[in-house]
């Protein structure tokens, strides 16, 4: 997005505002609460973490025989406004049928990768935004000091994280059966 176009705006940005913009090669853009959010694409060590939790959970998707697809870096349409997680599991059927954007109501999985420039979006802000959607389950990646995940679970409005380190393999029965290990993260270096 051309800064021209930012400063040609005037007043609260709308869906139709954000979705109309240029794309942007070196920017994620985010709507919430009629402004803007910007974070610089992520780092390389941050898109080799995607990839292969992407690659493993298309993987567990396929043998469970699961009606979801995994998706990266999808337009979320949520109550305040536009997310784009680093990676979604969502109603295959709605995939199918989407343009722009996803409705919050069919995904089931949100993934934020935290990194340097969102950690505090992705720890703080974000998780109430996805669950004022509804959206079931929010999993946050971290990695300092070294990989883990907190899997959160929608519930009375707020996600219960439970935390899995490197080493731990935790047991999902929803939305299919699945065993994730922060390990498998450990690719090298972790991301940034």
């Amino acid at each position: 997005m051309s800064a021209e176009a930012v400063e040609q705006h005037s007043g609260p940005w709308t869906l139709e505002d954000v979705l109309a913009l240029p794309e942007d090669s070196h920017h994620r853009i985010e709507l919430v609460g009629g402004a803007l959010l910007m974070s610089p694409n992520p780092a390389v060590p941050h898109q080799r973490a995607s990839y292969c939790l992407y690659a493993f959970l298309e993987a567990a998707v396929e043998a469970a025989g699961a009606p979801y697809e995994v998706l990266g870096a999808v337009n979320v349409v949520v109550p305040d406004g536009l997310l784009l997680p680093d990676l979604v599991i969502a109603d295959a059927r709605a995939v199918e049928k989407a343009g722009l954007t996803l409705s919050a109501h069919d995904v089931a999985v949100v993934i934020e990768i935290a990194s340097l420039s969102t950690r505090v979006s992705d720890k703080r802000l974000k998780p109430s935004l996805y669950a004022a959607a509804g959206i079931p389950h929010y999993w946050r990646v971290e990695f300092d000091p070294a990989p883990r995940f907190h899997l959160g679970r929608l519930e009375s409005g707020t996600y219960q994280d439970r935390l899995v380190q490197v080493g731990e393999r935790a047991v999902l029965d929803d939305p299919f059966a699945l065993e994730l290990d922060p390990a498998m993260l450990l690719r090298g270096r972790a991301a940034g």
